[in-house]
């Protein structure tokens, strides 16, 4: 481990037991979620996108060409559901300690197949980059050996193009704020972040409350850790972990922070090949570290993997072009693919910040008359606030898909997301596939006469305010209209 040539046994160890941990949360969120939002009855049934995508390219062969994945051949609610037990199951295998080229390979291409056909649910920049750093991963691996430390030592020139997708993250996360919004140059972000985001954690209100100094020194943090960490990723060895240390650190923070999905974990990933096994033997448990020893006295070279890596190496440089160029540009676009199989992708995160917190609430009535007289019930989101009194729950690593959608609808019309009137529509015929993605049922015994939703402003107030409540709110205008099952309106 002393070595004057660093060696990575103990990275590849951490990487991808990390990279399991993720691929398991999300083909858990699959587990969950994706029957009803993309199954044969869900918000954004999948078989119709297929149709739709196969209409307007032609024909399905090049439907699949475009967008790969399995559900070109079945996509009913069982298949569904068994890919994504298959997907965890093989991530809890990574995570146990065993992996190898096959294994992976198989995660990333069912991973793939969720994406591809996720529609708005699976539309997020953490997505493609799981299947950008899931893919490199296959090479960390020799083909058929899957212990831990396996004779074959993990490929220099995967480790640098892991480094090269924590420098393209980080950068682009860093330059979209740059370009998109003065409240970042003014170092005043931060003011309002906390209670903007998409879904608040339970610390989110003690960040929000933090001295404005503080604040502004957050919002340099960020610049340091997305402008000048990603710089040095490739230096020598001090530098180059006290790069991925800021890196590591600052993910942690907005894990502290707020409820950004799997994001900020599998960001930790990549920056990972920061650090050889000199920085780990410092760190890790004795035993681990005998291990990986061991392993390094018995290693062999094995030069088809090293190949492997250099053809790798051209591919993602070459690929690399136009997300360079995309991130150069003024023009910058954030977490887009330039080609089907999302190999190298450009990332960003917050290139504007919202200075108030909008937020729409479904509601039901059993009366015959849908006015404001009513007597409405609302109901509640599992991570979007609702109830004032409610504290924000911790949800990440973990996702709510039909959360963070609701999130973005209530910054836009209800128009231009068609599919919350197939939601109203199911909410009025007591649908449990519907009910499902809400935290509970105000109407458990028989379905509600008529379905509105209602856009607030919610903002967070002090701790010591006397109520003991977390929120206050402002109602702004009516989102969605009521409407009955038998509405015309309705899908």
């Amino acid at each position: 481990m002393n070595s004057a040539r660093p060696t990575y046994w103990l990275t590849r160890f951490l990487i991808l037991r990390l990279l399991g941990v993720v691929y398991a949360v999300a083909f858990l969120v699959a587990l969950d979620q994706v029957i009803p939002l993309i199954g044969s009855n869900g918000l954004l049934p999948v078989g119709n996108y297929l149709d739709e995508v196969a209409l307007s390219l032609g024909s399905r062969n090049a439907g699949f060409w475009r967008l790969p994945s399995i559900f070109w051949f079945g996509h009913s609610d069982s298949t569904l559901l068994v890919v994504a037990w298959i997907g965890f199951v093989l991530a809890c295998i990574v995570i146990c300690g065993f992996a190898n080229a096959p294994l992976l390979f198989l995660l990333w291409m069912l991973y793939m197949s969720f994406v591809h056909v996720g529609q708005d649910w699976y539309g997020y920049g953490w997505e493609i980059q799981l299947l950008e750093t899931g893919f490199l991963a296959i090479f960390l691996c020799p083909l058929f050996d899957a212990r831990p430390f396996p004779r074959r030592p993990p490929p220099f020139f995967i480790i640098v193009l892991l480094r090269w997708l924590a420098c393209r993250i980080m950068l682009g996360a860093g330059l979209i704020k740059l370009r998109n919004d003065s409240l970042w140059l003014n170092g005043t972000a931060l003011y309002y972040h906390f209670e903007t985001q998409p879904i608040p954690g339970p610390l989110s209100r003690w960040f929000h409350f933090l001295p404005h100094p503080i604040l502004k020194a957050g919002t340099w943090f960020n610049f340091l850790a997305e402008l000048v960490a990603p710089l040095f990723v490739f230096w020598p060895r001090t530098t180059r972990h006290v790069a991925g240390i800021v890196i590591v650190l600052f993910q942690f923070t907005i894990i502290l922070s707020g409820n950004l999905s799997f994001l900020n974990w599998l960001t930790i990933v990549p920056a990972l090949a920061c650090f050889d096994d000199g920085f780990w033997s410092k760190v890790l448990p004795r035993p681990l570290v005998q291990r990986a020893e061991a392993a390094i006295g018995l290693s062999e070279d094995s030069r088809p993997m090293i190949v492997t890596s250099y053809v790798i190496t051209l591919v993602i440089g070459s690929l690399s072009i136009l997300p360079v160029f995309n991130m150069l540009s003024s023009r910058q676009v954030m977490n887009t693919s330039f080609e089907p199989f999302d190999l190298v992708n450009t990332y960003g995160a917050f290139g504007w910040v919202g200075r108030e917190r909008l937020n729409v609430v479904f509601e039901g009535t059993s009366d015959t008359v849908p006015g404001d007289s009513a007597h409405w019930k609302e109901y509640p989101y599992k991570g979007l606030p609702v109830a004032l009194d409610k504290r924000p729950p911790q949800i990440a690593p973990y996702h709510l898909r039909f959360d963070w959608q609701m999130w973005f609808a209530a910054m836009a019309d209800a128009g231009d997301y068609p599919w919350t009137l197939s939601l109203t529509d199911k909410l009025l015929h007591n649908d449990p596939l519907a009910i499902q993605l809400f935290a509970s049922n105000p109407f458990p015994g028989k379905p509600p006469r008529y379905v509105r939703a209602i856009l607030y402003r919610y903002s967070f107030l002090p701790s010591a305010n006397k109520e003991g409540k977390w929120w206050k709110r402002e109602q702004l205008a009516i989102w969605l209209p009521a409407l009955s099952a038998n509405d015309p309106r309705l899908p």
